[in-house]
């Protein structure tokens, strides 16, 4: 069992924190807030790409892949509205190594079992790219 534990700090702030590690991440509204930290919507976005990255990484492990160095350029939209909604969300995968399509498959379908996508609403556009062979920067 995980144990997380949110505070309201005040001026828009919160602090999650992750027992039994203490693992902090902080939190703040970048409307009325200082804007200086994740938001709650760079959290789900940043949830959504992790969620399909690790899931790519356990069929990895599994199949002798190696993902390491891929990295989710992640951008969002719809939070600019008076209502606020998450429009869309857009993912791009950029993979270091090539492989051969059957794998590039394999890989893109494990990232679509990803349980926090099924829990995107239908109203937010999600979009994948997957660029493989990018290479590394220096």
């Amino acid at each position: 069992m995980f144990r997380l534990n949110l505070t309201y700090d005040g001026d828009q702030h919160t602090t999650a924190l992750n027992e039994p590690n203490h693992n902090i991440v902080s939190i703040d509204c970048p409307y009325t807030g200082k804007g200086e930290e994740f938001s709650p919507v760079s959290l789900l976005s940043i949830s959504l790409a992790s969620c399909m990255l690790l899931s790519m990484g356990a069929l990895a492990k599994r199949d002798g892949l190696d993902l390491k160095g891929t990295v989710v350029d992640i951008t969002f939209t719809g939070m600019e509205k008076r209502s606020p909604h998450v429009d869309s969300i857009s993912l791009v995968f950029k993979i270091p190594d090539e492989f051969a399509e059957p794998e590039r498959m394999k890989l893109e379908r494990a990232a679509g079992l990803c349980p926090i996508m099924e829990s995107i609403d239908s109203g937010t556009k999600v979009t994948t790219e997957f660029r493989y062979g990018v290479v590394k920067a220096a």
